[in-house]
């Protein structure tokens, strides 16, 4: 099924519809059509063009039509469809007839596929950060296990000045915290909704984009309907970041290699992440390390292609970019590879300190603290760094390292050496005299790892009450979560009536999660209007503010407190117990009449009986969270 087509005489010739049609790679967006078109069967029902009927009867077509994706029904391959947008259009006709001809009204394919590509981009980029976030904290942990362990560091792959090599990995752990808030800026900038902006002009019809932006989890919509149809910076920047963490792999790898290779010997690779030769039973080849430092080519090779066919586009809409996906799902798919592929090859290594340590030691780079000695005592530096050049070139000729010659061949080039430069000249004593912050001494080495293993684990985030100041936020979170029906919705004054019910949580200043404890006359409590925000899910905010005003019910001497819920098993986990929907008159009276699936509620309740309860250890014990009452 194509999208147009009325002012055509004939059809497409095979071989243009095999070159023009984009389903073979576009269909990854299928889960971002569905969603978005569900979001703008909305606008057009509040705009006049859909019945409730009819945007009900849509809603649950492309429900069930994303159940049926999820589950692995479709075989993309058996249509004919011209790409994501026509086959979910075509789906809903085979379903509900010509009621879906409508969704298409005052939308393009323009804003509609610049949309699917931000919500998909969205979604990966918070997979990428959290598997970022577990390659980091290998490294930190293989820094920790490894702390005592010196090797030399180098500056144009020469022997320079000995490291710890938990510092090495550190140096890592700086570099992809960096990837982690680059990605983090970059979401906030591409999280704004083309959709309503038509091909190119704007819409005529009266859709509140601001709703619209807030029901798929937008921040807010693009200002300009040109920008928001043609432009694709939001793909280029993930590509460089892509390519800018790809980059720090591959270093991360190179590294490897060369401490792997028979001539460093540093390190032993396991033998899960490595592979033999057909010829050579000896070899072990880190091949793991190869593949990750090889790919990296083929994600620059993305970026730079996006970044030429984009030069020369006149504005608005042009097909060259079509060529904007297949580039950046190829690209962030190798990154999260390599990124989980680093993670076994950090789980495999064993560190050959022995060897590490002779190899800081024969390259001399204990000259520097003796030139250091002699100046201390006196001598001036020019005239140190000479003695010592001396002292180096004699010790190359005799094959010893400086700390193994006697105190009479020192006593050849200056008097004033005894013997306690032994100490200056150990290994431990260089590495720890450098034990300024950033340097490789073992108290900065450690001091950053517990830095960064307290930042990783735990967010600076704060459960509170809530405040007038939140309701932008809140307004925002409940209008999210009732535009999916997970919960009522609230107008902004009755929110603001109700502020005083409300906590929230706070991340790193900003409102991320939000739930209300509303009181009935019979003192009967319910725990409503929970939502968190969707790059916020899956870090324990919803079980902590569900803590947090039972605790409230408990303070105020209140007996009961229930929910009504889709997700019974969330709500279980904190104790509640399945209860019956007829024991609670109150909420009955008060929202389920104003409901519109009241005849067909497919809704649990769920009561926590407070009387039960005096505390909730096991759930306090596992929460690392700052509590303002």
């Amino acid at each position: 099924m194509a999208l147009w087509g009325g002012r055509f005489k004939g059809g497409s010739s095979d071989k243009f519809k095999a070159f023009n049609d984009s389903l073979p790679f576009d269909q990854i967006l299928v889960q971002q059509d569905i969603q978005g078109s569900i979001g703008w069967s909305k606008a057009i029902h509040k705009a006049g063009v859909l019945t409730l009927d009819e945007q009900q009867k849509m809603e649950q077509a492309l429900v069930d039509l994303s159940a049926k994706v999820e589950s692995g029904e479709i075989d993309f391959t058996d249509s004919a469809a011209e790409d994501i947008h026509s086959w979910v259009e075509g789906e809903l006709i085979e379903v509900i007839g010509d009621i879906a001809r409508k969704l298409h009204t005052g939308r393009s394919r323009n804003d509609q596929v610049s949309t699917d590509l931000r919500l998909w981009s969205r979604e990966q980029v918070d997979v990428i950060i959290e598997t970022l976030n577990a390659v980091v904290v290998e490294l930190i942990n293989l820094a920790d296990n490894n702390k005592q362990h010196i090797l030399p560091g180098y500056t144009h792959l020469q022997r320079a000045q000995p490291i710890r090599f938990a510092h090495w990995c550190m140096a890592y752990v700086e570099m992809l915290k960096r990837d982690i808030s680059r990605l983090q800026d970059a979401r906030v900038r591409l999280n704004q909704s083309p959709l309503g902006c038509g091909a190119l002009a704007g819409t005529t019809y009266e859709i509140n984009r601001y709703d619209l932006a807030n029901s798929l989890g937008f921040d807010g919509p693009c200002l300009n309907s040109l920008d928001a149809v043609s432009d694709r910076d939001y793909v280029l920047e993930l590509l460089f970041a892509a390519s800018t963490g790809m980059m720090h792999l591959s270093r991360f790898a190179e590294d490897l290699i060369f401490f792997n290779s028979g001539e460093a010997n540093f390190i032993t690779l396991g033998d899960a992440v490595t592979s033999g030769s057909s010829l050579m039973p000896q070899k072990k080849n880190p091949d793991a390390l190869e593949l990750i430092r090889g790919k990296c080519g083929r994600v620059y090779g993305s970026l730079q292609a996006l970044l030429v066919t984009l030069k020369g586009l006149p504005l608005a809409y042009n097909k060259d970019m079509q060529e904007d996906k297949q580039g950046l799902f190829d690209a962030l798919e190798q990154w999260v590879s390599c990124l989980d592929m680093a993670g076994e090859v950090i789980n495999s290594i064993e560190l050959n300190s022995a060897e590490c340590a002779k190899a800081a030691r024969g390259g001399y780079a204990n000259a520097t603290e003796l030139a250091d000695y002699l100046v201390g005592k006196g001598v001036p530096f020019r005239t140190a760094h000479d003695i010592t050049g001396a002292v180096v070139l004699y010790a190359i000729s005799q094959g010893e390292p400086l700390e193994s010659l006697r105190l009479d061949e020192f006593k050849q080039f200056s008097s004033l050496i005894e013997a306690d430069v032994y100490p200056v000249l150990e290994l431990e004593y260089l590495v720890d005299k450098r034990n300024i912050l950033g340097g490789t001494g073992i108290e900065p080495v450690t001091k950053v790892i517990e830095q960064s293993r307290l930042q990783l684990g735990s967010a600076n985030y704060v459960v509170r009450d809530a405040k007038l100041t939140d309701i932008r936020a809140i307004v925002k979170l409940v209008n999210y979560w009732s535009s999916r029906e997970e919960n009522l919705p609230r107008s902004e004054d009755d929110l603001i009536k109700s502020i005083r019910d409300f906590a929230v949580i706070e991340v790193n200043g900003q409102v991320c999660a939000c739930a209300a404890l509303y009181i009935y006359s019979t003192g009967l409590a319910e725990i409503r209007s929970l939502g968190v925000t969707i790059n916020h899910q899956g870090k324990g905010y919803g079980q902590k503010l569900c803590q947090f005003l039972l605790d409230r019910a408990k303070a105020l001497s209140l007996i009961k407190v229930f929910v009504l819920t889709r997700k019974p098993k969330f709500f279980e986990m904190l104790d509640f117990l399945p209860g019956d929907k007829d024991t609670l008159p109150e909420k009955v009276m008060k929202d389920c009449d104003l409901c519109p699936k009241q005849d067909n509620c497919d809704e649990e309740a769920l009561i926590y009986n407070l009387s039960d309860h005096h505390s909730m250890p096991h759930l306090l014990n596992s929460i690392d969270v700052t509590v303002e009452q």
